[in-house]
C-alpha cells in the first residue's frame, strides 16, 4: 500500500522556509523524488477509487496539481505552493461532484464537492434547495457524516441570493455559493501506514453527499431526467 513518506514532509517544510527559485533550483532531485512519492500515492488512490465510483482521471500524474504558483495577479509572489493536491472527477453527465486532497504539515485534508458551480448549475441547486432542502439536510445531518466531515463549508453571500426571500426556511443552505466538505488529518495520521485506507475510505463516505447533489443537478423540478439519452 502507498505511503506518504516522511522526506515529502521534510521538503515541504524546508520549501516553506526556503520558497524561492535559487533553492528549488539547487534542490530540484530532491523535489523529483517527493514528487514521485505524491505521484504514486495518487495513482494509488486512484485504483482505488475505481473500485467503488466512475472516475475519468487518467491517472494520479494528471491528478495532481502544480506546485509551481501564478503569481501574475497575486500580492504573494512566493513561486511555489508547498504542498502536493489534487483530484478525481467523476463521470458526467450522470454523475457529479469532485475527490479533493491536500497533503501538508499541519494542513493536510481530504474531501470534495462543488467548487465554484457554473451559473446554471447554482441555480439549479438553489431552486431544487428551495423546492425541498430535506434530503440534503439530512445528509448533512446524519451523525455518521457529520463525525467524518462536520460542517458543510463554502463561500456564501451576505444575505440572500437574487430571487430568493432572505427569509426563506432553506436561507442557510441558499446562501452556498460552493458547498463542499473536508476531513482533516494531523501529519501523524498522514504518515502512517493507515493513511492510504482512511483517504478511501473519506471519499467513499462521501458517496450520500454526491447521490443528493447529482439527483438536483441532473432533474427538473417536477423530477424528471436533464439528460439526454
Amino acid at each position: 500500500m502507498a505511503l506518504i513518506n516522511k522526506s515529502s514532509f521534510d521538503f515541504l517544510n524546508q520549501l516553506t522556509e526556503n520558497n524561492n527559485r535559487d533553492w528549488f533550483a539547487e534542490n530540484k532531485p530532491w523535489y523529483q523524488d517527493e514528487h514521485q512519492n505524491a505521484i504514486d500515492f495518487a495513482e494509488a488512490m486512484l485504483q482505488g477509487l475505481k473500485e467503488h465510483d466512475e472516475i475519468t482521471t487518467l491517472s494520479g500524474k494528471k491528478s495532481l496539481m502544480r506546485v509551481y504558483r501564478d503569481v501574475r495577479f497575486s500580492k504573494d509572489k512566493s513561486p511555489y505552493n508547498p504542498r502536493w493536491a489534487g483530484g478525481f472527477n467523476r463521470q458526467k453527465p450522470h454523475l457529479r461532484g469532485g475527490y479533493y486532497f491536500q497533503v501538508k504539515p499541519g494542513q493536510t485534508v481530504v474531501g470534495g464537492g462543488f467548487y465554484g458551480p457554473v451559473s446554471e448549475d447554482l441555480r439549479l441547486i438553489r431552486d431544487q434547495i428551495a423546492q425541498d432542502d430535506q434530503p440534503l439536510r439530512s445528509v448533512l445531518n446524519d451523525p455518521s457524516f457529520k463525525k467524518v466531515f462536520g460542517e458543510l463549508q463554502g463561500d456564501q453571500v451576505k444575505t440572500a441570493p437574487k430571487g430568493f426571500d432572505k427569509e426563506h426556511p432553506a436561507i442557510d443552505l441558499l446562501r452556498y455559493k460552493s458547498l463542499y466538505v473536508f476531513r482533516t488529518f494531523s501529519d501523524k495520521a498522514v504518515l502512517s501506514p493507515n493513511f492510504m485506507k482512511e483517504a478511501l475510505g473519506t471519499f467513499i463516505a462521501l458517496r450520500p453527499f454526491f447521490d443528493v447533489m447529482t439527483e438536483m443537478l441532473t432533474t427538473d423540478l417536477n423530477g424528471l431526467s436533464l439528460i439526454e439519452e
